[in-house]
């Protein structure tokens, strides 16, 4: 069974640092591409980052350009976030999503067929 796992959420004050990872089980993530999403509540679903399924190709949101760097380890069959310089205004649940061969030319929601349950992360002092 296909499945995606994220993990690394939790409470950090603003200006701090996290990991986030999308462990996937049931197949391997090689060609996948790969998003990151977030939710806060009272607002929609929103695109993060991505990376394609080469690892060639990456796409920000412009509200976290410069400070969340994605990644990913085929041979863990993991993904990482990389988030530094958090705000209060990154705390949302954060999910990860899957699409086979996905170019990540745009981080589309509507892109992505698999989906993880989500991490919380809450930024505040």
């Amino acid at each position: 069974q296909l499945q995606l796992v994220e993990s690394g959420g939790g409470l950090v004050q603003p200006g701090g640092s996290l990991r986030l990872s999308c462990t996937a089980s049931g197949f391997t993530l090689d060609n996948w591409g790969i998003g990151w999403f977030r939710q806060a509540p009272g607002k929609e679903r929103e695109g993060v980052s991505c990376i394609s399924g080469s690892g060639s190709s990456t796409n920000y949101a412009d509200s976290v350009k410069g400070r969340f760097t994605i990644s990913r380890d085929n041979a863990k069959n993991t993904i990482y976030l990389e988030m530094n310089s958090l705000k209060v205004e990154d705390t949302a649940t954060y999910y990860c999503a899957a699409d086979w061969g996905y170019e990540c030319t745009v981080i589309a929601v509507g892109a992505f067929g698999a989906w993880g349950q989500g991490t919380q992360v809450t930024v505040s002092s």
